[in-house]
């Protein structure tokens, strides 16, 4: 999938979480923070890629992409898997925290939100034709569908078309019906 999917798709998963989990009071730094590392959390796992939309974030990024790709196995591999996934909530677990006394946002809030993000980039991904390593270390490659020929290419004609269209109308959806939560949850921001 491409960045932008990616970063709808983070989007998407972070709303569905919103309007079925009871979620705690927060501030607006902490909303604001917390969508922003979701969208991190998005394109996080293609940081095995020196060209990715991740390395676009960062001055001299596309360097510091080239230098990590080797370390961590080339694209695709172990940050796009349930290792990485663990891996990285693991690292962001000891880090997050240090990072909370500079802002004044609930940390919790926002691994959580990142992991979200994450997770949706191995789901989309699992739906192109590569397929993403889930196991690794074991070379096996697992998409949705099962059979290759039915899945998505990255940048084709039914990502631009169904998928990004799809997820736009699916927050709209989502908008629509739980629009007193999203009412409520606004107004809890404003009163803080």
């Amino acid at each position: 999938m491409t960045g932008r999917t990616h970063d709808l798709a983070a989007f998407t998963a972070l709303n569905i979480v919103f309007v079925t989990a009871a979620l705690p009071r927060m501030s607006i730094a902490t909303a604001f923070v917390a969508l922003g590392a979701n969208m991190i959390g998005g394109l996080f796992p293609d940081i095995d890629n020196a060209t990715s939309d991740i390395w676009d974030k960062f001055r001299g990024g596309t360097v510091a992409g080239r230098i990590i790709k080797p370390l961590i196995g080339g694209h695709r591999m172990l940050s796009h898997s349930l290792c990485g996934l663990a891996l990285t909530g693991f690292v962001l677990k000891k880090i997050l925290p240090a990072v909370g006394t500079v802002l004044i946002a609930d940390m919790e809030i926002v691994w959580w939100s990142v992991m979200v993000g994450y997770a949706s980039h191995l789901i989309t991904d699992s739906l192109t034709t590569q397929g993403v390593p889930w196991l690794f270390p074991l070379p096996v490659r697992i998409g949705f569908p099962p059979i290759r020929q039915l899945r998505i290419r990255t940048g084709g004609f039914v990502e631009k078309i169904v998928v990004f269209p799809g997820l736009l109308i699916l927050n709209g959806y989502l908008l629509y019906i739980r629009y007193p939560l999203y009412l409520g949850f606004v107004k809890a921001l404003g009163g803080q």
